[in-house]
C-alpha cells in the first residue's frame, strides 16, 4: 500500500466514524445500554475467563519487562504481636510486546494530531487527559465476539508478517455462523500465543501477523465497539510505505477505536469449543490513570 492511498484510507475512515467535534469517547458511542443489556441477557451458563496473558518476564519479545518487587513486613512496628504483611510493587512498560494492555485515544498522533482534531499538546498532558483511559474509567461492557482466523484457514497459527484479510473476517463469519455487529468488542485471533508456547518468544516488534489495514473498511462500516487481539493488531514489517503501526493509526486517530494489544485466546477458544459459542458478555476495566495513554487490562469473557 502506498502512503497516498494510506492517506485516503485514513480520510474516509476518519469521515466514517465521525461524531460531534466535542466527542472524546470514539467507538465506545457504538456501545447502547441496551446492547449491554442483551449481551449480559445471553449469559446461560455462568463460565468465567480471562482474556489476558499472565505479567511476562525478560524474553526476546520482552526487553523491558515489568518489574514486580514483594516484600513483608518483618521489621514493620506490628512485628512483636506476631502481625506482618505481604506487600507488592510493580512497574511496567504498558504499550510493550508481551504484555496484555489497552490503547488510548491518546496513544497515536499522526500528522499533529489525535482522534477527532485534538491537537498535540502532550508536552503538558493537556491532550492525553482529554483523550486518556481514564475516558472508560467506568468500564466496558457489551457483547464480546471471537473470530478464529487460524483454524479458518486450517492452520494453528498465522505465520509472523502474514495478514488477515476483510475475505478472512468474513469467512471466520461464515464458518461460526455469527455476524460482526454494531457495538461488537471483536476479537481476532491470529494464533500468536499459540506459535509463542510452541516454538518459544522471538522478536515481535520486528515480525508477527496481524490486520491488513483494508480491513478496517470493514470493521467501521459494521460500526465495533472495540478492537482486540493476541498480537499486536499490526502486522510486522509494515506494508504502508513511510508509515508503522498503519492499523494503529487508522483504528485510534481516524476511526476513535480502542485496542487491546497482546491478549491470550486459548483458554477462552477451549470453553468456545465445548460450548459451541463464539460470543460472550465481555467485561474491560482498564486502571483509572487520568492522563493515562493505556493501561494493562484483564478482559473477563462471561458465558
Amino acid at each position: 500500500m502506498t502512503e497516498a492511498e494510506f492517506r485516503a484510507l485514513h480520510e474516509r475512515l476518519r469521515r466514517a466514524s465521525a461524531w460531534v467535534p466535542a466527542d472524546r469517547r470514539g467507538a465506545l458511542n457504538n456501545i447502547s445500554m441496551s446492547d449491554v443489556v442483551a449481551a449480559a441477557g445471553a449469559v446461560s451458563v455462568g463460565r468465567t475467563v480471562s482474556l489476558a496473558a499472565p505479567i511476562q518476564g525478560q524474553a526476546a519479545d520482552n526487553p523491558d519487562p515489568a518489574v514486580h518487587q514483594l516484600a513483608y513486613s518483618a521489621d514493620g512496628p506490628d512485628r512483636v504481636s506476631g502481625l506482618t504483611f505481604a506487600t507488592d510493587r510493580l512497574a511496567l512498560n504498558i504499550h510493550g510486546d508481551a504484555d496484555s494492555h489497552m490503547d488510548a485515544l491518546c496513544h497515536v498522533l499522526f500528522d499533529g494530531t489525535l482522534y477527532n482534531g485534538v491537537a498535540d499538546d502532550t508536552a503538558d498532558a493537556a491532550a492525553a487527559a482529554e483523550l486518556s483511559i481514564d475516558v472508560a474509567s467506568h468500564g466496558i461492557a457489551g457483547r464480546g465476539l471471537l473470530l478464529d482466523i487460524p483454524r479458518v484457514r486450517g492452520v494453528p497459527w498465522l505465520e509472523p508478517g502474514d495478514h488477515v484479510t476483510a475475505d478472512d473476517l468474513r469467512a471466520a463469519e461464515s464458518a461460526q455462523s455469527d455476524r460482526i455487529g454494531q457495538g461488537d468488542l471483536l476479537f481476532i485471533r491470529v494464533g500468536h500465543r499459540a506459535r509463542r508456547r510452541s516454538l518459544g518468544p522471538w522478536d515481535a516488534a520486528g515480525a508477527r501477523a496481524g490486520l491488513h489495514p483494508a480491513a478496517l473498511e470493514l470493521l467501521a462500516e459494521r460500526r465495533i465497539g472495540v478492537l482486540g487481539s493476541d498480537g499486536n493488531n499490526d502486522t510486522a514489517p509494515s506494508i504502508v510505505e513511510g508509515v508503522d503501526f498503519p492499523v494503529h493509526v487508522l483504528a485510534i486517530n481516524a476511526m476513535g477505536l480502542h485496542l487491546l494489544d497482546y491478549l491470550d485466546f486459548e483458554d477462552l477458544v477451549a470453553i468456545c469449543d465445548d460450548l459451541r459459542c463464539c460470543s460472550f458478555l465481555c467485561v474491560l476495566a482498564p486502571l483509572r490513570l487520568p492522563a493515562g495513554t493505556g493501561s494493562p487490562v484483564n478482559p473477563i469473557a462471561i458465558f
